[in-house]
C-alpha cells in the first residue's frame, strides 16, 4: 500500500488518529479532514500527512474543495475513509426530536458529501476505494439508539447503492460495522463494562485499511461486523 493517497474524515478523533497513525506507518500519504478547528497533539505528522482543519463536511462545496485540496497537494487521490460521524443516545420519548436530522447530517450527510466530492478523482486512481463506518447497533436497534441506528443505517444503504453505482469504475465501496469502540469516553460513559470486550482502535483501523488496499479489489457492497467479543 506504500504511497497510495488516502482521505480519513474525522481525521482527529480516536478512530481517525489510529488510522492515520497506522497509515503512515505503512507509507502511505495521508490528508487528515475534520471539523476541528485544529489538530490535538495525538494527531499524525510528518511530510506526507496532510491537516485540513476546520472542515464542515454537511456542507458539499466545503467538501469538495477538501478533496480538490488533497489532489492538488498529491497529485491523486486512492481512497476516501469516512471516519467522522456522531452519536447520541436518548429514548424518542424523553430525547430531543432534532437528534434525528442532526444525527442524519452528522454521519450520512457528512459521508454522502465526501464521497460524492471524492469520485471524480477515486476513478482516476488504478485502485479507488472508500471505506464506510457504519454500527452493528443499525442490524438491531436497542432503546435509546433509535436516532443514531436510523442514521447509520442510512450509510449501511449509502455503501451498497454506490458500490453498484461505481462497480464498472474500479471503485470498491464497504462499510465497517463496529460493534462498542475502546475510546476513553465510552470508558467514561460505561464505567462498570468490560473494555477488553469492545474494539481496539488499532483492530479497526487494520481492517479499514485492509478494505482500503489494492488488495482487497474482490470486495465491495460489504457490510463487515467488527464485533469484538461483545
Amino acid at each position: 500500500m506504500a504511497g497510495r493517497v488516502i482521505v480519513i474524515t474525522g481525521g482527529f478523533g480516536v478512530l481517525g488518529s489510529a488510522v492515520a497513525h497506522s497509515a503512515v506507518a505503512r507509507g502511505e500519504r495521508i490528508a487528515l479532514v475534520d471539523y476541528s478547528p485544529e489538530a490535538p497533539d495525538s494527531a499524525a505528522v510528518g511530510p506526507d500527512v496532510l491537516h485540513l482543519p476546520g472542515v464542515d463536511l454537511t456542507d458539499a462545496n466545503a467538501a469538495g474543495a477538501a478533496m480538490d485540496a488533497v489532489a492538488e497537494r498529491f497529485g491523486a487521490l486512492d481512497a476516501l475513509l469516512n471516519i467522522a460521524g456522531g452519536f447520541t443516545w436518548e429514548t424518542l420519548q424523553e430525547g430531543s426530536i432534532q437528534s434525528w436530522p442532526a444525527m442524519y447530517r452528522l454521519n450520512v450527510l457528512t459521508a454522502t458529501n465526501a464521497c460524492r466530492s471524492a469520485i471524480p478523482h477515486l476513478k482516476r486512481s488504478a485502485a479507488g476505494r472508500i471505506v464506510n463506518v457504519g454500527s452493528n447497533a443499525a442490524l438491531k436497534a436497542t432503546a435509546g439508539m433509535g436516532a443514531y441506528a436510523a442514521a447509520k443505517a442510512g450509510v449501511h444503504s449509502l455503501t451498497q447503492a454506490l458500490a453498484e453505482e461505481l462497480k464498472e469504475d474500479g471503485v470498491t465501496v464497504n462499510a465497517v460495522l463496529p460493534s462498542i469502540i475502546d475510546t476513553p469516553q465510552n470508558r467514561a460513559d460505561m464505567p462498570k463494562a468490560d473494555p477488553f470486550k469492545w474494539v481496539a482502535p488499532l483492530e479497526l483501523a487494520a481492517v479499514i485499511l485492509f478494505l482500503a488496499s489494492e488488495e482487497a479489489s474482490a470486495v465491495t457492497g460489504a457490510l463487515l461486523p467488527v464485533t469484538g467479543r461483545v
